[in-house]
């Protein structure tokens, strides 16, 4: 009896699956338009998913915020901690040499910078007072003619513009806190997350890969590893940016005379963080501070230092050192770089590109099977990536 109610049971649903239900709308309606409506519904579905992801991430954002600045700085100092246990160091002496290196740096950093701004903040300020009265001159005596109220209005319509992208950037969506308690709860929270992360990392990591099924274990174990692999190399080719670029526009600043060359250094390291548009702004700002305070001949030269040393370091320092040609698809990027400060502000910028990466690697692993065969992507297909110089063949 049960074999007979089966069986009419699955003939009732295969001629269920096999009905097909066909109104004269639907026959009248193009297939272009149908295939259209297919991927706009599943676009919108997708899309749905990401906003309630943005909305958690936004929800949680003095969580999210000091986790993946800790992961940023643990690729940043995975090197030195690798080559430290490789030296035979006790895993906890080696991070806790790694951990006060790194803060050393960071205070080093930082006591230059507010050394050097306390000794020349009064010259500066009377310098730019001064250079900026003297250009007001000459766009009114100038051949441009302008009237004082003219220039009052692009003036402050030009603030008005810095104020907005200023409040946008500074109070972004994932801003780390409006308050000097949610600042420091932060820092706090990205040191631990960094210690943990260096003290066990591999077990942190093996426990997340046990919370999938088991059948999906190892690709999201090789997924996860390809895109921390990547992600410590842009951690790494960014730091050798920045250093570069910070060395060699602060250096040149100081030979120039232009003030603040230590806090431009600074600012030119932290700016390198955020691709291409870091560079561009901190070396735009070098070059107005020696307009102001130097004049047009020291602005000028200081332009050519800026654009000297970006060559410098990305067609001959770089793959000098890292043995390798760092490919950036720049309009990825950029749109990565300016995307992300819409939605998280400055924390956005700074995270964008290596987000994109990672996710990219992660994608197209999954994407390629690659826990079943290995995976070699090709530069052509990542945001961001490393192509290994051409040796010369030898006779």
């Amino acid at each position: 009896m049960s074999g007979t109610d089966d069986k009419h049971r699955n003939g009732f649903f295969d001629a269920l699956r096999a009905r097909t239900v066909s109104t004269e709308v639907s026959q009248t309606v193009p297939r272009g338009l149908k295939i259209a409506t297919a991927y706009a519904w599943r676009f919108l579905v997708l899309a749905a998913a990401i906003a309630v992801l943005v909305w958690i991430v936004i929800q949680l954002r003095l969580l999210i915020i000091p986790l993946l600045a800790a992961i940023l700085i643990t690729a940043l100092v995975w090197p030195l901690f690798s080559w430290l246990l490789q030296r035979r160091l006790p895993r906890w002496l080696a991070l806790i040499l790694t951990l006060l290196l790194t803060i050393a740096v960071v205070v080093g950093l930082l006591w230059i910078a507010i050394w050097q701004i306390t000794q020349d903040a009064a010259s500066v300020r009377d310098r730019t007072v001064q250079g900026i009265a003297q250009f007001r001159d000459y766009l009114i005596e100038g051949p441009l003619h302008l009237t004082g109220g003219q220039i009052d209005d692009a003036v402050r319509q030009a603030f008005g513009i810095l104020q907005e992208q200023a409040q946008l950037l500074l109070s972004g969506a994932l801003a780390i806190g409006s308050t000097l308690g949610h600042v420091v709860t932060g820092i706090l929270l990205t040191l631990f997350i960094l210690i943990c992360t260096l003290a066990d990392g591999g077990g942190i990591w093996r426990w997340t890969v046990r919370l999938f099924p088991v059948r999906a274990r190892s690709a999201v174990d090789g997924a996860g590893r390809a895109g921390w692999r990547t992600v410590i190399n842009y951690a790494r080719t960014q730091l050798l940016v920045a250093t570069i670029d910070a060395i060699g526009i602060g250096l040149g600043a100081a030979l120039l005379g232009v003030p603040l060359a230590a806090p431009i250094g600074v600012l030119v390291f932290l700016g390198a963080f955020v691709p291409f548009v870091g560079a561009v702004l901190t070396g735009a700002l070098a070059v107005f501070l020696a307009l102001v305070y130097n004049g047009p001949w020291i602005a000028l030269w200081m332009l050519v230092i800026v654009l000297g040393v970006q060559q410098l370091e990305g067609h001959v320092l770089q793959p000098l050192l890292m043995g390798s040609a760092v490919k950036v698809h720049p309009l990825a990027v950029v749109l990565a770089v300016a995307g992300g400060a819409m939605v998280a502000g400055i924390a956005g910028a700074v995270f964008a590109v290596p987000l994109a990466a990672f996710v990219n690697v992660v994608w197209l692993y999954l994407s390629r099977r690659g826990w079943e065969q290995p995976v070699d992507p090709g530069p052509d297909d990542l945001i961001w990536s490393t192509v290994p110089r051409r040796r010369r063949m030898t006779a």
